[in-house]
């Protein structure tokens, strides 16, 4: 009996009314389908990226040099970059905020399904808690 009403617990959770949920969610579709939004993330991680690209490693990869004498990292030259480290694509931090854009869409697209069919599986969560109440008063008789 134990066992069934914790199965029934997520039901029970989404049939519960959730208005702030839901407003919220609108709010993150309308967000994630925003060309705008969009743009100004892919454009942020552009920045970020091509900024680490550009950072200094050289005197992190002394300290390790002086911890671990044999790892490669005594081989770094002290005015290196995470981008020459890493082997240096001048277009890395481009194809990366592309990525973001088109995953950014992506989840514009997912959210709007979910937030489509979140109705729906609402009343199908109701159905199956109201189901499983049934079920458990004529297990007690």
């Amino acid at each position: 009996m134990t066992r069934i009403a914790l199965i029934a617990l997520p039901l029970f959770a989404c049939a519960a009314p959730l208005p702030a949920a839901a407003s919220e969610m609108n709010d993150t579709v309308a967000t994630l389908n925003d060309p705008v939004a969009q743009d100004r993330m892919a454009e942020t991680i552009t920045a970020m990226v091509g900024a680490l690209m550009q950072m200094q490693v050289g005197p992190l990869a002394k300290a390790v040099a002086q911890i671990d004498p044999e790892s490669d990292a005594a081989y770094i030259p002290p005015d290196a970059t995470l981008g020459e480290v890493t082997g240096r694509d001048p277009y890395y931090a481009e194809r990366m905020g592309d990525d973001v854009r088109a995953t950014t869409r992506m989840a514009g697209h997912a959210a709007s399904a979910i937030a489509a069919y979140a109705p729906v599986l609402k009343d199908m969560a109701r159905d199956l808690a109201a189901q499983w109440e049934r079920e458990r008063e004529a297990a007690r008789r």
